[in-house]
């Protein structure tokens, strides 16, 4: 496990150095806001293009990926609707803030980490379970969202222009066309996008640092705590036996498995406050997952999947 844990050291450290940078007032708000912007419109679309535009899908296990990951969102956000039904215990714009703690992941550490424990495989195989993810993650959120939120989407089309306007769909809308019509991405576009997509990780990594928010964790340590146990407990047990009944294993299994036991994604962020979420409780929650992932990131993937650097 020690292997385990140091691997996730060059993922956090530029979370660390984001942190800091930000406390030291190092660069503007403006400017932090404009990394993020940049990363989620620009860069990881790019990444995402040019990772699934550029691999044969044709030999990955896509139906076994494929039900791993909608078998675990789908019972975590089962669970979490009926506990909100039943309980009734927090705000609905809160309880949209938990659902999209519950439900969503950070992709850029989830592909970092894979890198990391499965190289160029694993970055192209988490890249798949991506691509899986976000479009069921954001057709969930966007949902809940529409229904609990205060600023609620009315009608179908603005739904489906919330849907179909995500930067991150869009890319790996365009990644699976070009591979699976066999038309793929030409040297230079190739090159070209691996240039602009190299930025994603680091960037996004720092933009998780400095978004951290511990001292706000304090006034909505409830909320996070539910979306935690959800994140931390039941997404990676349903995961792992799911992963043992559908036999995936290598950077397939893996892949699917650290995506599964990350923490959840600063564009919660951005959604909650665009569509009349608890913006102030998603900030707590992602810093208080983020900081959670650090310790048990290293002990799901070594004690419950078996995972160690360098497979």
């Amino acid at each position: 496990m020690g292997a385990t844990a140091a691997a996730l050291l060059p993922i956090v450290a530029p979370i660390l150095l984001g942190f800091a940078l930000r406390r030291s007032r190092f660069l503007s708000d403006e400017a932090w806001a404009g990394m993020e912007k940049l990363t989620y419109f620009v860069l990881f679309p790019c990444l995402l293009v040019r990772t699934l535009g550029t691999q044969t899908l044709a030999g990955a296990p896509l139906l076994g990926m494929l039900g791993v990951v909608a078998g675990t969102l789908m019972s975590a956000a089962a669970v979490l609707i009926l506990w909100h039904r039943r309980a009734a215990s927090v705000a609905d714009s809160t309880f949209t803030s938990i659902f999209q703690g519950g439900v969503r992941f950070n992709t850029y550490i989830a592909l970092a980490v894979a890198e990391v424990f499965f190289g160029a495989e694993g970055l192209a195989m988490g890249a798949v379970a991506a691509g899986f993810m976000i479009v069921l993650i954001n057709l969930l959120c966007i949902s809940a969202l529409a229904i609990w939120g205060d600023a609620a989407i009315h009608g179908i089309y603005p739904f489906i222009r919330a849907v179909l306007g995500n930067p991150l769909i869009l890319a790996c809308a365009a990644g699976w066309a070009l591979s699976l019509s066999q038309i793929g991405l030409g040297d230079l576009p190739a090159d070209m996008l691996e240039v602009i997509g190299r930025g994603a990780l680091p960037f996004g990594l720092l933009a998780v640092g400095a978004a951290l928010q511990p001292q706000a964790m304090r006034a909505h340590l409830k909320p996070a705590l539910i979306s935690s146990t959800i994140q931390f407990g039941l997404k990676p047990l349903t995961a792992w036996l799911l992963i043992s009944a559908t036999s995936l294993t290598g950077a397939a299994g893996g892949a699917v498995a650290i995506a599964l036991i990350a923490p959840t994604a600063p564009s919660g962020y951005i959604l909650a406050r665009q569509l009349g979420g608890d913006a102030s409780a998603m900030a707590s929650i992602i810093t208080l997952q983020t900081l959670l992932a650090f310790v048990l990131m290293p002990l799901m993937a070594f004690w419950v999947f078996g995972l160690s650097a360098g497979e």
